[in-house]
């Protein structure tokens, strides 16, 4: 039975199934995935095999529907909290289930919810920009992670709820389908972005004594930005400011009357931007006074909330490791490289234990081997089902094991 069998067949008011204990559901954005299907019996080391086999299998037989329900949403992207078309989908999809959700949180997203409604609760997050197991899964469609915070905005909403722990998946091109990657501790880096405008007082290029220039006042302050880096951050504390365009005067023979330059900061320690960004503006706004100018520092919060580091929890990256090695075999379990781009995922980690991983697509047969952010980005479909599968077994291991934890 595949696993919309399985969904089809669980009582909802009862909390039981046929013949099986889990349901299922999925979300794909460049594939994020939320989805559950039961297996049968333990989950001890003889059990391995059989375990794999099962939930892969239900997981395949689904495939196409995966694939469907994935194009249908590629061919129609929408920016951040414009996921209209998206979430009427997903709410289409989730009403054919039989699965009850709330809905709006944070304009456009959606929490669905499956199982007993007691803890222990477990929560699965997917970004759109049945079980007889004592225990409640929460799938929280979320939007705009790209650049809005759109987590922090389902926090608000009240889409964690009372889950204790929440798991998080991220596509990786650097790693072939069938393939994840988890690490511990830092991963993804807090991140900020910023805009400076230095005003000087226009003028003659042949007269720069009567002018106060502000691309000097802006050239130091750009090469000053640098030192904080390199003299004042711990070697082994990893940090990035980087200026990434500059803006200012049209003519060869005028010194303008300001220059607008900004950039990005990161840091792999939510601290340690804060303290990079308040070093930002010391550093923009002295230079100015020595080159006779003023400066306006603006940190972009509204537009491009910062993001807090991704920290994932030691327990849980084990829990996935084990769950990997389980359904992939241990030889497609990586080590996950910590990387200096932003996950908003780290607003749940500010509240509860969690743990962002990766799931390799890529495929050089079918040229799945670019970033998701490259025009040439193409996802190789077969990932659909490795995903579902490991939803599924990351959620029933977890909520088992709390299970026997509690009766011992």
């Amino acid at each position: 039975m595949s696993v919309i069998g399985f969904l089809r067949n669980f009582d909802h008011t009862n909390n039981k199934m046929d013949s099986c204990s889990i349901a299922n559901f999925l979300l794909v954005l460049l594939l994020s995935l939320a989805s559950l299907c039961p297996v049968h019996g333990t989950h001890e080391e003889d059990h391995n095999t059989n375990y794999a086999k099962e939930i892969l299998s239900a997981a395949q037989q689904d495939k196409q529907w995966l694939v469907s329900i994935r194009r249908q949403i590629h061919e129609n992207p929408e920016l951040r909290f414009e996921e209209y078309n998206t979430s009427a989908l997903l709410r289409r999809e989730l009403d054919q289930l039989g699965i009850t959700y709330t809905y709006p949180i944070a304009k456009t997203g959606i929490v669905a919810q499956i199982g007993s409604g007691s803890s222990p609760v477990v929560a699965l997050r997917a970004d759109m920009d049945a079980l007889s197991l004592q225990g409640t899964v929460r799938l929280i469609f979320q939007p705009a992670e790209e650049g809005g915070a759109g987590a922090s905005e389902m926090i608000k909403g009240g889409a964690l709820g009372e889950a204790e722990a929440i798991f998080g998946m991220h596509v990786a091109y650097g790693i072939p389908t069938g393939t994840i990657a988890s690490i511990s501790g830092p991963h993804l880096a807090a991140v900020c972005f910023f805009e400076a405008k230095m005003i000087g007082i226009g003028g003659h290029a042949a007269e720069p004594h009567l002018s106060a220039d502000p691309i000097l006042a802006a050239s130091f302050a750009i090469l000053a930005l640098q030192q904080l880096i390199s003299r004042e951050v711990d070697p082994l504390h990893s940090q990035v400011l980087s200026v990434t365009y500059v803006r200012g005067g049209s003519a060869s023979n005028v010194i303008p009357s300001h220059v607008e330059f900004g950039g990005t900061l990161r840091s792999l320690t939510t601290e340690g931007l804060w303290k990079l960004r308040r070093r930002l503006k010391e550093v923009i706004e002295s230079q100015a006074v020595v080159h006779r100018c003023n400066a306006y520092v603006d940190m972009k919060d509204e537009e491009f909330p910062p993001l807090p580091a991704v920290f994932n929890d030691e327990s849980l990256h084990l829990h996935v490791k084990r769950v990997g090695e389980l359904t992939l075999g241990p030889e497609n379990v990586k080590v996950c490289e910590k990387l200096m781009a932003g996950e908003d995922f780290a607003f749940y980690q500010e509240l509860i234990p969690g743990v962002m991983f990766s799931i390799g697509i890529r495929n050089e047969e079918v040229g799945s081997v670019y970033s998701p952010h490259s025009p040439y980005f193409f996802l190789d479909e077969d990932v659909l089902p490795i995903g579902v599968a490991l939803h599924v077994a990351l959620v029933e291991i977890y909520l088992e094991s709390r299970q026997h934890a509690v009766k011992q």
